[in-house]
């Protein structure tokens, strides 16, 4: 039994007539009629009685006929399910992400694909620059928000998708939160404090750039991977700090955050979007496409 059987059953019942039926399915009759014969034959029982006025279902038919429809119906779902993750319109995207962009960035993108892609399950998962990319290059995640600048792997495309900028923040009653703002010669000898080094560069290496490009060597007392613990170092008074800009809105009131006038124009820091180089999900390729569309990119 397969499923163009079942669709001729169905035809014959539902128009008591197996011309009829067979106009239906662009077929001639009497192939119609042998396999409706050969149906009945592998169920063992006759589904249809025939007579001169059409044909009628038999008991057997007529408890078949609604079981064969709901195969049917399960088929079309089968192939609409598939026809849609291969489209990239269902299925599943694991998206990996810093701290930093729940802030608005992600959120927003995220609202964005949901609202084009609404059968699609997202799984969400924060971690760290260097476990994003790693994730992303052993397939465990489709997509990865991360923290640029940062080393790429070599089965790892980042995209930068949002720039951004240092500003300092320190104790909200440290004599230089008087000031509207700051210029890099203010971090000089002043209590520090940085990010732990990372093999894929990150925030220390644009911090380390950034001072020793303005000549500046401030006392590091503390260091921390995720700039919310930098935050909170800094609110409890154990030191100055350069954080990216994006990350003012969640600052306490016991931190104070300046801008700096004298920045250079490098290092470039920002947000980055990591996806695979080869063998990307046909749903992460939906998500950068919306991302892009949404930022205007």
């Amino acid at each position: 039994m397969d499923l163009r059987q079942l669709k001729q059953f169905v035809a014959v019942a539902e128009t008591r007539s197996f011309s009829r039926a067979a106009e239906r399915l662009c077929m001639a009759q009497p192939p119609l009629s042998v396999a409706i014969r050969k149906l009945e034959e592998e169920i063992g029982f006759p589904l249809f009685e025939r007579g001169s006025r059409g044909v009628q279902l038999t008991p057997a038919g007529d408890a078949a006929l609604e079981a064969a429809r709901k195969c049917l119906r399960d088929a079309e779902e089968v192939l609409s399910a598939a026809r849609a993750a291969a489209g990239g319109e269902a299925g599943r995207l694991r998206i990996g992400f810093i701290g930093s962009v729940t802030f608005g960035l992600m959120p927003r993108l995220i609202q964005a694909f949901r609202a084009h892609y609404p059968n699609v399950k997202l799984e969400l998962v924060e971690a760290t620059n260097q476990e994003l990319l790693s994730a992303v290059e052993g397939e465990t995640l489709d997509i990865g928000f991360l923290r640029m600048p940062t080393a790429q792997p070599p089965g790892v495309k980042v995209q930068l998708i949002e720039r951004d900028v240092f500003v300092a923040a320190l104790p909200a009653q440290h004599a230089l939160a008087r000031r509207k703002s700051l210029s890099m010669k203010d971090l000089a000898n002043q209590p520090f404090i940085g990010y732990t080094p990372s093999r894929v560069g990150g925030l220390h290496a644009a911090v380390t750039q950034l001072l020793m490009h303005a000549g500046v060597s401030p006392s590091v007392t503390q260091e921390a991977v995720q700039v919310q613990t930098v935050m909170g170092l800094v609110a409890s008074g154990l030191g100055m700090a350069l954080v990216p800009s994006v990350n003012a809105a969640a600052a306490s009131d016991l931190v104070a955050i300046r801008p700096i006038r004298d920045l250079p124009r490098s290092p470039s820091i920002g947000i980055g979007l990591a996806y695979r180089a080869s063998g990307e999900s046909v749903v992460a390729k939906r998500f950068r496409e919306v991302v892009g569309e949404v930022l205007g990119q």
